[in-house]
């Protein structure tokens, strides 16, 4: 766990100093570790992810922030790819690396909102604009069904315990009960067990992601009545 409590310092560093360098301003914070630092997800996220909130220059943006990074930081890896924007750091040679990749994709409107991304291993709090919960659920569930990755359907469900209905047709219904169906013993043990926190894994291990499933299985059988 210290290794990934450092590491989720170097996320919310990273954050302060895009705020600091006025570059939140025009991006919204979505994905895992959005969820995490907003909204207390239990488990950790490795990577940052962006989308722009308002039309952007997107090469003169990346200048922007490369510049901004390589002031404080030794990046390891820069492309302004044709649906995104990469930047890959670290703090010294043989440090973790840090992954953010901004989309070259506007947000819905009126898919998010301005929030509070904090630490308990960061000393102060960052102001960032970031996806609705309603919209995470939406992004979520496009996740699964594109790398079917466990991390994605343990992020579903923790959504549903947040009091997001799962607003899903038939099709989407089918498919995230497929997957959610489809993971192995070693996905919980391993995969999911190493970002969780530690008194949550056995709970996942027995239970799976059972919560989910009744959850889903109810919301069908009040289609049909």
């Amino acid at each position: 766990m210290k290794r990934l409590e450092d590491h989720e310092n170097f996320e919310m560093a990273f954050l302060s100093l895009l705020a600091s360098n006025r570059l939140l301003d025009r991006i919204v914070f979505g994905g895992g570790t959005m969820l995490r630092l907003c909204h207390e997800l239990p488990r950790y996220s490795l990577d940052l992810d962006f989308w722009f909130y308002r039309n952007t220059d997107f090469s003169d943006f990346f200048t922007r922030l490369r510049d901004a990074a390589s002031a404080s930081y030794e990046i390891t890896d820069a492309e302004e790819k044709h649906y995104s924007l990469l930047l890959e750091i670290r703090r010294a040679r043989g440090t973790t690396k840090l992954k953010a990749e901004i989309r070259k994709t506007l947000a819905p409107r009126g898919s998010s909102e301005q929030k509070i991304a904090y630490s308990p291993h960061f000393p102060s709090q960052v102001l960032v604009r970031g996806f609705t919960l309603r919209q995470m659920f939406k992004n979520k569930v496009a996740a699964l069904t594109d790398r079917g990755e466990v991390r994605d359907a343990f992020d579903l469900e923790f959504l549903v315990r947040k009091g997001v209905e799962p607003d899903l047709n038939d099709e989407e219904k089918k498919t995230v009960t497929s997957r959610l169906g489809s993971f192995k013993k070693r996905d919980f043990d391993v995969k999911l067990g190493s970002i969780i926190l530690p008194e949550l894994r056995e709970y996942y291990r027995v239970n799976r992601f059972r919560f989910l499933e009744e959850k889903l299985a109810f919301e069908e059988w009040q289609t049909e009545k």
